[in-house]
């Protein structure tokens, strides 16, 4: 058997499917992801502060409700059946979008925010379900997991930008469609390798399941005119969802205190500490699709070599770096434990705050070189995102696994949400840091280009000393993942 063969055959049964169904399942995300600000800016009318509100509140939602789907996948609905049934809705959505109309816009938003929100939790449980807690394969299968997710985002953004380019709304989200109903395609295809392996609702009988699952049905079906009137108030929306954020924070801290195994407590105290400086790598990382696109509109060189460069094609920069690096990494990282070096989660996150804060220091160098009109070169926003991208490899993925590495099984799927909840309440942040910037009257950057300056400096300085305390917090955040240890 060749080393390839013997590879493969290590692999649990099931993770190579979900790396396809990741790659396809993130198709009609990518595209809203990229061009919702535009849309409502050139299509719609809205103002820069009420499409940044707008993007804020699709971020919050989208990984708002993986704390919901991470308590409802496995208790009420199958994973796998609450995910197929997240993507119709998605299908659903895309289409209502399509329509072109301010109704539609709503609906559609509802539709897909509903799907995509309990879903992406529903695939990391059918992942890390297939491995023990201490397996050293974890990491890796997430990398590359995380790699396939943005195979999907680069098509999507390519795809995206070339519709835009045109105006071409209604055919992009049309397109959108394609990619959700062939991740359930292939989830229908491969269903049985996908099921379950360790939740409560395989404890329960038939009679029980098909009571869970109507509730599980009317849960999902019951969300959407929900979600409609909440994007319909975003103001008062946005803040009643960070009201909400503090009070799971709340309620994790007693859960932690509360914790009866004296090393599981520890490692809970190890996951809070690291969450939460998570959340200031994700409050600038969401702002990619708002107030960066809408710095790279309007003060940004778009072209390279002659070529004009659509928004969306930007964040492909990202797509492309992480799905290079996510299997590259993951065999770095192997080679290194192997040799001896210690590669600990403390010292990926605080090198990820690291390289997040030198990604937007490196906008305001380029504010300072810009060209007499006031237009940055477009190599300043690309390595920005090399950047962050790099940075976001050493978080994302990683903090997965981290969640089956330091939270007791019975509270993974829950804990799995609340750590997608932090991407929902930075992307309230970030919403708020985009709208600080009014797009002045006269269109020139030379007028913006002041205050875009101070907000990077100001952001990238706080990562900064966020990824000092991190740092300097290692010893002590080791001894609490190491537990008996202590």
């Amino acid at each position: 058997m060749t080393t390839l063969q013997q590879r493969l055959a290590s692999i649990p049964p099931g993770s190579g499917v979900l790396f396809f169904v990741q790659m396809f399942s993130t198709l009609g995300y990518a595209v809203l992801q990229s061009s919702l600000v535009l849309y409502a800016t050139q299509r719609l009318q809205f103002g820069n502060e009420q499409a940044a509100l707008m993007m804020g509140l699709f971020g919050a939602f989208n990984y708002g409700l993986h704390l919901f789907g991470g308590y409802l996948g496995g208790r009420l609905l199958s994973n796998r059946n609450l995910f197929v049934g997240g993507m119709v809705l998605q299908v659903l959505g895309c289409g209502a979008i399509a329509g072109g109309s301010l109704a539609g816009l709503y609906w559609g938003l509802a539709l897909f925010l509903t799907g995509s929100g309990l879903n992406v939790t529903c695939l990391n449980m059918m992942l890390t379900q297939r491995f023990a807690p201490e397996d050293s394969r974890r990491e890796g299968a997430f990398l590359w997991n995380y790699a396939g997710m943005n195979v999907g985002f680069f098509i999507g953004f390519t795809v995206a930008g070339h519709f835009q380019l045109g105006q071409q709304y209604s055919a992009l989200f049309w397109f959108a469609t394609l990619g959700n109903g062939l991740a359930i395609l292939f989830t229908l295809a491969f269903w049985r390798k996908l099921a379950d392996l360790n939740t409560p609702l395989l404890q329960a009988g038939p009679k029980a399941f098909w009571t869970r699952f109507a509730g599980g049905v009317a849960i999902l079906a019951g969300l959407v005119p929900v979600l409609e009137w909440l994007l319909r108030h975003p103001g008062d929306t946005a803040l009643g969802m960070k009201a909400f954020c503090a009070l799971v924070a709340v309620a994790l801290v007693v859960l932690t205190l509360r914790h009866p195994v004296h090393a599981e407590r520890q490692r809970l105290w190890a996951f809070l500490v690291l969450t939460l400086g998570s959340l200031v790598f994700w409050s600038l990382y969401q702002m990619a699709p708002s107030g960066l696109q809408l710095f790279a509109v309007g003060n940004v060189r778009m072209e390279l070599a002659g070529f004009e460069i659509a928004p969306q094609w930007v964040q492909n920069i990202n797509a492309f770096v992480v799905a290079v690096g996510g299997p590259l990494l993951a065999g770095w990282f192997a080679s290194l434990r192997a040799r001896g070096w210690p590669v600990d989660i403390p010292q990926q996150f605080a090198a990820a705050l690291l390289l997040m804060a030198l990604g937007f220091l490196a906008l305001p160098a380029g504010i300072q070189l810009a060209a007499a009109d006031g237009r940055v070169a477009f190599f300043w926003l690309a390595l920005s995102y090399v950047l962050q991208s790099v940075g976001e490899l050493l978080i994302s993925p990683i903090g997965y696994a981290m969640v089956g590495r330091l939270v007791p099984v019975q509270h993974q799927g829950s804990l799995m949400g609340c750590w997608m909840l932090v991407s929902g309440l930075a992307s309230l942040f970030a919403g708020d840091f985009s709208g600080m910037v009014a797009q002045p009257v006269d269109g020139s950057p030379l007028t913006s280009n002041p205050a875009y300056f101070q907000l990077f400096a100001q952001l990238g300085t706080g990562a900064l000393i966020t990824a000092a305390i991190l740092f300097a917090l290692r010893p002590w955040l080791r001894r609490l993942i190491d537990g008996a240890k202590a």
